[in-house]
């Protein structure tokens, strides 16, 4: 008796999108508040869901990411003395137009570059890792206006286990 083997899933880009728009793979909205997350740990878990490692039908070529809404964004911290250790480099393009930022800097100009450029550097640099980062959605304060995507919070199964006892103990 011949055995059959398991057909893998292959996710495939539909249309204009590098995703599936319904359907039983399309991707999910959710919400996350950063209130004194570390910024490190919480990058790692929404690099993770927005390049759909978190999922089973992770493929590498198609985007089966889910989009994340991030509130606080100026609540984030650092650990040890990275507010003033830290520092973010950007290039006019000009001879001598390097300009340097510290981290507190940052955090008083746009407190959403702080995750966003932490998330950045966790994907791949390519077409289809910019693609995904668009549903990246940062927000300073509680308030989104992504309601009617209907956003729950993230599964527990894609949150790492510090992050999750770091928001138990918010919660009580």
């Amino acid at each position: 008796m011949p055995m059959f083997q398991q057909k893998s899933f292959q996710a495939k880009q539909s249309g204009p999108h590098f995703f599936e728009t319904t359907g039983p793979h399309a991707p999910k909205w959710y919400v996350v508040d950063a209130n004194d997350q570390v910024v490190g740990r919480l990058a790692t878990v929404l690099a993770r869901v927005v390049t759909g490692k978190h999922k089973p039908t992770y493929t590498k070529h198609a985007d089966t990411g889910d989009f994340i809404i991030v509130l606080n964004a100026e609540k984030v911290v650092f650990t040890r003395n990275k507010w003033e250790g830290k520092l973010y480099r950007d290039h006019t393009g000009y001879v001598g137009g390097l300009k340097t930022k510290t981290a507190r800097e940052m955090l008083q100009r746009h407190p959403e570059e702080i995750l966003r450029l932490a998330v950045w550097g966790m994907t791949n640099k390519s077409s289809l890792a910019r693609h995904q980062m668009k549903k990246l959605k940062i927000y300073t304060g509680s308030e989104h206006p992504h309601s009617a995507q209907g956003p729950q919070s993230l599964p527990a199964g894609a949150i790492r286990r510090s992050v999750l006892s770091r928001t138990k103990k918010q919660a009580s």
